[in-house]
């Protein structure tokens, strides 16, 4: 699957409303590590509105700061161990506390990060955790986070139409 460059993420225009993006984030090498990008496949296969853009990354960096500066509301979707399953979808604040040396970021430092940055509140944003249970490298998608994962697409597929920030929540 190819990757969208952080340029290409949110391509709004100044007309066009600013989209929806969702991220999924993780190794498809790794296992379950796997959910976030494999959501991102199934929401490709999707026919979406306009207004959603999709990327797909190993791990979150500072330079995400652009993608989410041309977005109104973000989906941050991640393979998780700590959730119950099949998944959770919570609201996430700004954490202030990153190294500023850090090479990859969770999806609260990235709007930390953002927040210092663009010296402004960052765009609404939910995390859309997927319970995980096999990270081992080589793995595929284990059964249990398979089932995991169609669960969380049905529900996050109810939630895009309308892409409301009312509707996220």
């Amino acid at each position: 699957m190819p990757m969208a460059t952080p340029s290409a993420a949110c391509g709004a225009t100044e007309a066009a409303a600013a989209p929806l993006l969702v991220i999924g984030i993780g190794n498809p090498s790794r296992g379950d590590d796997a959910l976030g990008p494999a959501c991102i496949d199934a929401l490709e296969a999707a026919v979406l509105p306009p207004a959603v853009e999709l990327l797909t990354e190993f791990q979150l960096q500072v330079e995400h700061v652009l993608d989410l500066a041309r977005c109104s509301r973000v989906v941050f979707v991640d393979a998780s161990i700590a959730c119950a399953s099949p998944f959770s979808f919570d609201t996430i604040e700004a954490d202030m506390r990153v190294t500023p040396l850090s090479h990859a970021l969770s999806p609260a430092e990235l709007l930390g990060v953002y927040r210092r940055v663009q010296g402004a509140a960052p765009p609404p944003a939910r995390l859309l955790a997927i319970r995980g249970f096999e990270f081992e490298l080589g793995s595929p998608l284990s059964s249990l986070a398979r089932a995991n994962l169609e669960a969380a697409v049905r529900f996050l597929m109810t939630r895009l139409p309308d892409t409301k920030v009312s509707a996220l929540g």
